[in-house]
């Protein structure tokens, strides 16, 4: 585990920093009137809050969070010093390592991975490139507009023809006969859903994955300090739990063995999980699992 986590560059914020944020810049961007607050983003043409606007926690958010490159100087505060988008970016890094890892310890050949909810793709993009081993990955999003930016990036990294796209909602999975994915990566997705959906999406998942077959998902934890902010001003409704609140809804679905990772922020842990069967899971997957 320390060994992984070491080859990973992240972001971070220095104690100083993080009483100022604290004690100043949290209780002006939460309590100042979300109006004013509106108009400042609107005069500044934020690309970020217009997204978020249009769709809220959508892929295009996602995207200008994750590359970090914004032209506007309301952009260029929120996305390159603000907390969420910083720990954004030390989740992508922190997934992209774990799933590269899972694909290079898979028994399948091709790996199959399926990704929920997809999005931009630019987390299992990172990770097939990563990976020693070949892997084939199986998008689903009930976006359309989402899956064509995946499909661009995939091209520009040579791996078009090793990706699929399937647009619909993830609990209808096992409507697909061929899907019976090793990996699973449900990153992005639980903040934004009921315990009740998410229970429904992992009981389908646990159809179709073989005994001892990984799932990665990530729990939101309210030390970001801006949740008011993110609800009143871009109608951001974020749902926070704890490691332990998704492994129990995991666990009715089939799926034990976890292990949690947190990123250095402390908003965001990456958790990993096995299904439960006569497949036995190794540390939860993060040493060599042997044939």
């Amino acid at each position: 585990m320390d060994e992984l986590l070491s080859q990973i560059e992240f972001e971070t914020i220095s104690p100083a920093t993080r009483l100022l944020k604290a004690a100043v810049v949290h209780p002006l961007v939460n309590y100042l009137p979300a109006g004013l607050l509106k108009g400042v983003l609107r005069l500044s043409r934020s690309e970020l809050a217009a997204a978020n606007w249009a769709d809220p926690g959508g892929w295009r958010s996602m995207v200008i969070s994750y590359n970090g490159r914004c032209r506007q100087w309301a952009d260029k505060l929120l996305v390159a010093g603000g907390t969420i988008p910083m720990a954004l970016r030390n989740r992508r890094r922190l997934a992209g390592k774990v799933l590269a890892h899972l694909i290079d310890q898979a028994h399948s050949d091709p790996v199959q991975v399926l990704c929920v909810g997809a999005g931009p793709g630019m987390i299992i993009i990172d990770a097939m490139v990563q990976a020693r081993r070949a892997a084939v990955a199986t998008l689903v999003d009930l976006r359309d507009d989402a899956h064509q930016y995946a499909s661009d990036l995939a091209r520009r990294h040579g791996l078009g023809d090793r990706i699929r796209f399937v647009t619909g909602d993830a609990r209808d999975i096992g409507k697909l006969a061929d899907c019976r994915p090793e990996v699973v990566k449900m990153i992005g997705i639980c903040e934004y859903l009921s315990d009740e959906e998410i229970g429904q999406i992992a009981s389908a998942l646990a159809g179709v994955m073989p005994p001892g077959g990984a799932i990665l998902f990530n729990s939101l934890s309210k030390s970001h300090g801006t949740d008011r902010f993110f609800r009143r001003v871009f109608g951001l409704h974020m749902i926070h739990r704890s490691p332990q609140d998704l492994q129990e809804i995991m666990a009715r679905a089939g799926f034990g063995d976890f292990v949690s990772i947190g990123e250095p922020l402390g908003v965001y842990h990456v958790i990993l999980g096995r299904r439960r069967g006569l497949q036995p899971a190794i540390n939860g997957g993060l040493e060599p699992r042997r044939p």
